[in-house]
């Protein structure tokens, strides 16, 4: 997944709030995990402030 295409899909999740949002980004980011590594996931969470909207924390496991 290109890191263009993970943040217009985490935007939309963003938009929609709510706990099912909150799969869908977890899903995203473990797509972008995967093709992009840790740190492209630890500057979607910094950039897009997931930590204050949806708790994921840089450098935290996306498992638990």
């Amino acid at each position: 997944m290109e890191l263009d295409t993970a943040k217009e899909l985490l935007q939309t999740q963003i938009s929609m709030g709510g706990r099912n949002s909150s799969n869908g980004v977890k899903i995203i980011l473990l797509e972008v995990s995967k093709a992009h590594g840790q740190q492209a996931v630890d500057q979607l969470i910094k950039e897009l402030e997931l930590e204050e909207k949806f708790g994921f924390k840089p450098g935290g496991s996306l498992f638990v």
